[in-house]
């Protein structure tokens, strides 16, 4: 157990578990939350004899991020992550490539999960296993995104097929490598996954 991993997750988004360890800490957090609030409460009452103290205030104002949280949990409740064969089955296919797991984008229409992404220079693919899955939707959602960062002719296609998508993998690898701009791509997206 990580105890600044409640607090921040940007050395963890998109590595292998991502979603189903960061639920627990999600859980442990909202519980600390709302414990400070309700112990500042019991505390001003029973040294005041009233709930009308300075420190009623203070709790109510400490729920706002407990609730806060409270909401982050339930994101977080909603997905699972990629499921352990696949990704084993990945991890031996994407040796020496960027890559991240679960990664879960919001947009106003809809919400996408992505078991497993690879970015290699101004390619990137990715893998789910929802049937639901909204390709052209994402596609115009994850490019406006770049685009904003200044990546402008990125290739993104995801593939529900986990073998299609490992021998796209193998084929990555034989692509020119270029490091700053796969850096830049796997910054922007993590900085805009959940």
């Amino acid at each position: 157990m990580q105890f600044k991993r409640m607090f921040s997750t940007d050395a963890y988004k998109g590595t292998s578990g991502y979603l189903r360890t960061q639920k627990n800490y999600e859980i442990l957090r909202t519980v600390l939350y709302f414990a400070i609030s309700l112990s500042l409460f019991i505390a001003g009452w029973v040294t005041t004899g009233s709930r009308e103290n300075l420190l009623t205030i203070v709790a109510v104002l400490g729920c706002l991020p407990a609730c806060k949280s409270l909401v982050e949990m339930f994101m977080f409740l909603r997905y699972k992550g990629c499921n352990e064969q696949d990704a084993a089955q990945i991890a031996a296919h994407t040796d020496g490539l960027t890559g991240l797991y679960d990664m879960v984008f919001t947009s106003y229409e809809k919400n996408y999960v992505i078991h497993h992404m690879t970015i290699c220079g101004n390619t990137l693919c990715g893998y789910t296993s929802d049937p639901k899955f909204a390709e052209q939707a994402f596609y115009k959602h994850i490019q406006d995104i770049l685009k904003k960062d200044n990546y402008r002719e990125v290739t993104v296609k995801i593939f529900h097929d986990l073998d299609k998508y490992l021998k796209r993998c193998e084929q990555l690898k034989d692509l020119p490598a270029q490091p700053e701009l796969t850096d830049g791509i796997c910054q922007t997206l993590k900085s805009v996954s959940l």
